[in-house]
């Protein structure tokens, strides 16, 4: 067995199996559910960067060597820490409850922003190939229910929540990037970094000048997540159509 495989048997225990007990000695009072709020706890003040199994130990008052007892690496500590920074994801059916594919995929999308708006460092942390918990599965799973009935294959149905979740992770990461800043969209960014550059040189580029001097006049609002995921959802309900007339 790889280390990877090990790696990803130790994550999968952590994650689906029965409460975990220290590896040997005595019981210190530590959870994993303590732990991952310590790691998370970390991370939003640090960045994901910033955490390490020295730096969760210190934050719960014990030693290194106490904390690996519970969690054996860095990667499964991450594992648990989304786990526990992910929404709920019982609250989507509380939102949408009663609601038709579009609409439900719609909380679904905004519901998943807010996450990565709350802790910034998920961006990092669910990317690549690993070991997801419960939680994780949980949003998969409400997004392919709301499509389920509407004709799509089940590759069609995965790569349209593939999609979604896309648009929503790059508006995440503009915002990240950008400071994080909410309710500024992609377009008066743009209009931002770009306004020396079109008054001195706009007359080489109008279409550009045009575009950015109408966002400046309706004040830059943040249009880019519901304009993206509008037009996804438009064509999803093309595809969807389709496949129910025929």
């Amino acid at each position: 067995m790889t280390d990877a495989d090990e790696q990803g048997s130790a994550a999968v225990r952590l994650l689906w199996g029965p409460p975990a007990r220290p590896a040997r000695g005595p019981k210190r009072g530590l959870t994993l559910e303590g732990i991952a709020e310590a790691g998370v706890a970390l991370a939003d003040a640090e960045g994901l960067a910033g955490v390490s199994m020295q730096g969760v130990a210190g934050r719960l008052s014990v030693t290194k060597m106490a904390l690996y007892r519970y969690v054996p690496g860095k990667a499964e500590l991450v594992a648990l820490m989304v786990e526990s920074a992910m929404p709920d994801p019982s609250v989507l059916d509380e939102r949408s409850a009663g609601e038709d594919w579009r609409e439900r995929l719609g909380v679904w999308a905004r519901a998943l922003l807010a996450g990565f708006r709350a802790h910034p460092w998920l961006l990092e942390a669910t990317v690549g190939a690993r070991v997801m918990g419960p939680g994780e599965v949980g949003w998969m799973e409400h997004a392919l229910d709301a499509l389920d009935g509407c004709g799509l294959t089940g590759s069609e149905a995965i790569d349209s929540v593939v999609l979604l979740s896309g648009h929503v992770r790059g508006i995440a990461e503009q915002e990240r990037a950008t400071g994080g800043t909410v309710g500024e969209g992609p377009d008066a960014q743009l209009t931002s970094a770009l306004g020396e550059v079109m008054r001195v040189h706009g007359e080489r580029y109008p279409a550009l000048r045009a575009a950015l001097g109408s966002v400046a006049e309706q004040g830059g609002q943040d249009q880019a997540l519901d304009f993206g995921l509008e037009r996804i959802l438009d064509g999803l309900g093309l595809l969807i159509a389709g496949r129910r007339a025929g």
